[in-house]
């Protein structure tokens, strides 16, 4: 396994930790959820293949289903967000492509790119999760949660991308 493999194992085990036993229990106003999880499948590298997006997902979605006894809703929406990734990074391809082995973080393409690629992403996330639970029923809240949550995520997970150091390349 080379490094950057053993690096995406443990990012996945603490992101996991982080999520479940400390972010399950923080809600601002009762509508915004921190889902930092989906950060997983975001900051993977840019070259990362469709399908193994999608199994990453899924494994991430099923184990945090698992401590929000959640039935697969969240592996439903980070397997829909891990497919549209891909199509989303050739959409907002700079104008000379991307560098060779080049993650998708703040340090290498910039804040604008950054929030461009998240934000939509997240969104999509959020609105899948919460649109699911409610069953298409609840709207409007549903989009309130949606909106407030990936506001709160969003945060989390810019304010991470300046407080813990990032690796360029593989």
């Amino acid at each position: 396994m080379t490094r950057t493999g053993i690096l995406q194992f443990v990012s996945f085990f603490i992101y996991v930790l982080v999520q479940a036993l400390l972010l399950k229990n923080i809600v601002l106003f009762n509508t915004g959820f921190c889902f930092l999880y989906v950060a997983f499948v975001l900051l993977l590298p840019i070259e990362t293949s469709a399908l193994i997006l999608m199994a990453a997902g899924f494994i991430m979605g099923f184990t945090i289903d698992i401590f929000y006894d959640s039935l697969g809703l969240h592996a439903l929406s980070m397997v829909c967000i891990a497919y549209v990734r891909n199509y989303w990074l050739g959409i907002i391809t700079p104008q000379g492509g991307y560098d060779a082995g080049a993650f998708p973080n703040v340090n290498t393409q910039g804040l604008q790119w950054f929030l461009v690629y998240t934000m939509p992403l997240v969104f999509i996330h959020h609105l899948t999760l919460f649109l699911v639970e409610a069953a298409g029923s609840l709207f409007w809240y549903s989009m309130l949660k949606t909106i407030n949550s990936m506001l709160f995520t969003m945060t989390v997970i810019v304010l991470l991308q300046y407080l813990v150091p990032q690796r360029s390349r593989a």
